[in-house]
């Protein structure tokens, strides 16, 4: 059975730091795995993905030169280091796995989810 679990969520102030992990099963971990982020009401976002064969990573606009991804394909955990945290920031948190690649950062296109892990920041 495929699980992904995520944990390091919590809270924050602006301007400060948090890493999120996301633990993957034997079976779950895949080429193509990503972070993606809810609020309430919206649409859920890419954050950011990464290529495990070769370290290839991209980025949502809102998170370039804060956010940075990572995996230990050994342990087969997906880091999220995310820094300078925002406000706007705040939302639950999701890892993701087994896309096809062709759009990194669209939801549609992963096979498997954790459940969440929520990050909260405030001003």
């Amino acid at each position: 059975q495929v699980q992904l679990v995520e944990s390091g969520g919590g809270s924050a102030q602006a301007g400060g730091s948090l890493r999120l992990s996301c633990v993957v099963s034997r079976y779950g971990y895949a080429r193509y795995m990503a972070w993606f982020r809810q609020s309430p009401g919206k649409e859920r976002e890419g954050v950011a993905a990464v290529d495990t064969t070769n370290s290839t990573t991209w980025y949502a606009d809102s998170v370039k030169g804060r956010f940075t991804i990572s995996r230990d394909n050994a342990k087969s955990i997906l880091y999220l280091q995310m820094n300078s945290l925002k406000p706007e920031d705040t939302a639950m948190y999701y890892c993701a796995s087994n896309s096809d690649g062709r759009y990194p950062l669209l939801a549609r296109g992963y096979a498997f989810w954790g459940r969440g892990t929520q990050v909260t920041v405030s001003s």
